[in-house]
């Protein structure tokens, strides 16, 4: 074992993981319930917009944090040198219990859940064991099931991991383009696109009332987008890594919000608003193909969304492991998460551990929870780590640095995601809070943590 991982990714390899952790499930999903909490069309392309604009902004911010302080571990390093080592220490924390380890178990379940669509035996409703109030259904055992399998394929080095993004990442941009140029030239009916954003169909609540809804709607919009920082995690094993990270955040993100904006503006133009508001089971693109096909287009969407699921979830276990390796490194976690395996050049033991709680949040977690959980958490400390490029730009004055976004891009972003955090703050509490409080028992962890430290150090 060493304490040293080996760069071997390239642009590519970075854009790859950009793009592949962001489309998951979400994409194919979220717009039902988006329609049901705006019941418009034009506020559901809003929506849209709006999440598409705020990940924008901020993959340009985390741009320049990258070609500023292009160190391993990410997000968590930018917070350790911009603020503190305590602050760093709560967002990895909250990264390994909810943010990324929830995301990861809501991706396996998807997953699962639509290859349940092709094996019906794979069901929540399949039950293989009871104890008490608790069933295992074998939804549940195929997606630990999964989760182990990416975790060993990952485990076996960068490469075997990086060549399983590339296969899902294509796959699932060619089929979503695919969808796309269907609806456009199959199914498109100008005239239902006209009646789903004539104002006459549409109920826009005035005043207050709009920002309250279109600030809980945007949940949905911004979970499928929220983990394009995952590139920044896995900074010390890209090759040049202060022009291709800031490179792969604006080419991955922009091919994908791309993308999103124009498969929703296919639903619009496919589906009435009342078809999209009421999809079987949520499966908006599901449904946009039975329009067009008949029944078969569920299998053919089961078949895409699983791909989408397991090439997202593969990209986030590959980078997520590095930052619990990372902060192990600076003797904040587990000392043997620092150990990277001599022949495969990959921390072995982080990826193991991160996949172990991912398969109790997956026996034990809610979907709709973690969802909940994961945004709030992520746009708390993605607030922070953006606010920090001010001052990031006073300590590093005398760097020449080889990207800079300008100011009016990161207030639009921070006026964004503020207004998304106030909203579920005071729309959602039930949902958010815990979330909150997840974040704050770190802090405890921390000095408990730092107090059994320096108590080693006196004692050496």
């Amino acid at each position: 074992m060493s304490n040293n991982l080996k760069r071997t990714l390239n642009l590519k390899d970075a854009v790859s993981i950009v793009a592949g952790s962001m489309i998951g499930s979400g994409i194919f999903i979220v717009s039902s319930d988006i329609a049901r909490q705006t019941n418009s069309s034009i506020l559901l392309m809003l929506c849209w917009i709006i999440a598409g604009i705020t990940t924008l902004c901020g993959a340009l911010c985390y741009g320049e944090l990258a070609s500023t302080i292009p160190d391993e571990g990410g997000q968590y390093i930018y917070l350790k040198k911009i603020f503190s080592e305590k602050l760093a220490f709560i967002y990895g924390w909250t990264l390994f219990a909810v943010i990324q380890t929830g995301t990861l178990a809501a991706v396996n379940i998807a997953f699962a859940k639509f290859i349940g669509l092709i094996f019906p035996i794979i069901s929540e409703n399949t039950v293989i064991l009871s104890i008490g109030s608790y069933h295992l259904s074998f939804q549940r055992l195929f997606a630990v099931l999964t989760v182990l399998l990416l975790t060993y394929i990952n485990s076996r080095g960068v490469k075997h991991g990086i060549i399983t993004q590339h296969l899902f990442t294509v796959t699932k941009v060619f089929s979503m383009v695919a969808i796309i140029c269907i609806g456009l030239f199959v199914g498109f009916n100008t005239d239902t696109l006209i009646s789903n954003f004539s104002f006459s169909n549409n109920i826009i609540p005035k005043g207050f009332d709009l920002v309250t809804v279109i600030s809980v709607a945007l949940v949905g919009s911004m979970f499928a987008s929220i983990t394009w920082n995952n590139v920044t995690f896995i900074a010390s094993e890209i090759k040049k890594p202060v022009r291709n990270i800031p490179m792969a955040l604006i080419i991955g993100t922009l091919a994908v919000i791309t993308l999103y904006f124009f498969i929703n503006l296919i639903y619009t133009g496919v589906m009435p608003l009342e078809t999209i508001k009421n999809a079987h089971e949520d499966i908006v693109a599901a449904e946009l193909v039975n329009t067009i096909y008949g029944k078969s287009g569920m299998v053919i969407i089961a078949i895409i969304i699983a791909i989408s699921a397991f090439g997202c979830a593969n990209g986030m276990i590959l980078t997520g492991s590095r930052v619990y390796y990372k902060m192990a490194k600076d003797r904040l976690f587990f000392r043997s998460l620092a150990q990277v395996n001599r022949k495969t050049k990959v921390p072995e033991n982080s990826l193991w551990l991160q996949c172990f709680w991912i398969c109790i949040l997956i026996l034990w977690g809610s979907y709709s929870q973690l969802l909940d959980y994961v945004i709030y958490s992520s746009l708390i400390f993605y607030v922070i780590t953006i606010w920090g490029i001010f001052k990031m730009r006073r300590i590093y004055r005398k760097k020449r640095v080889a990207f800079r976004v300008n100011n009016v891009v990161i207030a639009v972003f921070l006026i964004f995601a503020i207004y998304i955090i106030t909203g579920l703050t005071f729309y959602k509490p039930l949902y958010t809070v815990p979330g909150l409080i997840i974040t704050l028992i770190g802090i405890p962890i921390y000095h408990v943590r730092d107090k059994i430290r320096r108590r080693k150090v006196r004692l050496k």
